[in-house]
């Protein structure tokens, strides 16, 4: 089974609103994931992350592989920290 980090997208349309899941690569976007590990809203200025980075590290050590807009979010989070 291939887990990705990734973007489910929620929200009302023109109004998107992310949550940070760990999903089967296979699920779809919006579909069943496994853990939901934060959110993100770009519709407020500046953006709302939230993200727990222990959960994101325990999820990666286990072979979970971000998507390239997650990983830039993890590493806005890390420096934000």
């Amino acid at each position: 089974m291939a887990v990705k980090i990734r973007l489910a997208r929620h929200g009302a349309k023109k109004a998107p609103y992310y949550r940070i899941v760990v999903a089967d690569s296979r699920a779809r976007r919006d579909g069943r994931y496994i853990e939901q590990v934060g959110s993100y809203n770009p519709c407020v200025s500046p953006a709302a992350v939230t993200i727990d980075l222990a959960k994101v590290d325990e999820w990666i050590g286990n072979g979970a592989k971000p998507t390239e807009t997650v990983a830039r979010l993890i590493e806005a989070e890390r420096k934000n920290a």
